[in-house]
């Protein structure tokens, strides 16, 4: 299923995304038709739609092309919501962009999911607090690392202090507070809402140097909700532990909202 603003979409309309690339997007998990944190997801296409495009987006118009797009589908799936402008050209992206809302479905895994094991690589995506659909780099380090033994990757800086995970975000467990790096990142929807209700929660910064101190790691989005990581490079954390039965707990509990 694809929907252009509200219509199924033609080929035609998504050369922009395979040709120019230029353009955002959000994913969100919906349950019986509803979502957990749909206001934040709003928030974040609205305001990355003003970055990219100079654009004010109408939140409205967008809650009622995924309503109609989802409409008498139960259970769980991830819906997508891309903002593009199918007619921009690669060689004028500067003109006036009239950008559109694609909605797309795919199907959701179960939850908990199985653990990972990332390897770090130095690498700063552009925009990085902007949800956009330039993903070359972090795929091709996505890529690299799964062809040397791992499951995917995850950021630092050129001082080694990490930073995300390809397309997830990644916090920690000390012994006593969940720590999410202070560095600059897409701040995603679930980790947000964790911070939110997670008591003993902080931000700081997390060098690769730090990681043997850690008794926990984990990532999150809102296709995986809270993920074990059970290694990064050489160093190794449990695949159960009692913080992560926590956070998922804490996350499941967060009531969804109806779209």
């Amino acid at each position: 299923m694809a929907e252009l603003n509200g219509v199924p979409v033609t080929p035609d309309e998504l050369k922009a995304l395979a040709l120019v690339n230029y353009g955002h997007f959000t994913s969100m998990r919906m349950e019986d038709q509803r979502i957990r944190g749909f206001s934040h997801h709003l928030e974040r296409l609205v305001r990355d739609c003003r970055v990219l495009f100079g654009h004010e987006l109408d939140r409205q118009q967008v809650r009622e092309y995924v309503r109609q797009a989802t409409a008498g589908r139960d259970g769980a799936f991830v819906v997508r919501v891309t903002i593009y402008d199918p007619d921009l050209e690669l060689g004028h992206p500067g003109a006036q962009a009239e950008p559109k809302v694609l909605v797309t479905t795919r199907p959701a895994g179960a939850w908990p999911m199985a653990p990972i094991r990332v390897q770090s690589v130095p690498y700063v995506r552009e925009l990085p607090e902007q949800k956009h659909v330039g993903l070359f780099g972090a795929l091709w380090h996505r890529r690299n690392a799964q062809l040397d033994g791992f499951d995917d990757c995850v950021f630092t800086d050129a001082d080694l202090y990490i930073s995300e995970g390809a397309t997830w975000n990644i916090g920690f467990f000390d012994g006593q507070h969940v720590i999410w790096p202070n560095a600059e990142v897409l701040q995603g929807v679930t980790m947000r809402l964790l911070h939110q209700v997670h008591e003993l929660t902080s931000l700081g910064p997390v060098n690769l140097s730090d990681l043997p101190r850690m008794e926990a790691a984990f990532a999150t989005n809102t296709a995986v909700g809270v993920r074990a990581i059970t290694a990064i490079n050489e160093v190794e954390f449990p695949d159960v532990h009692p913080v992560l039965e926590t956070l998922r707990k804490e996350y499941e509990e967060i009531p969804a909202e109806a779209v």
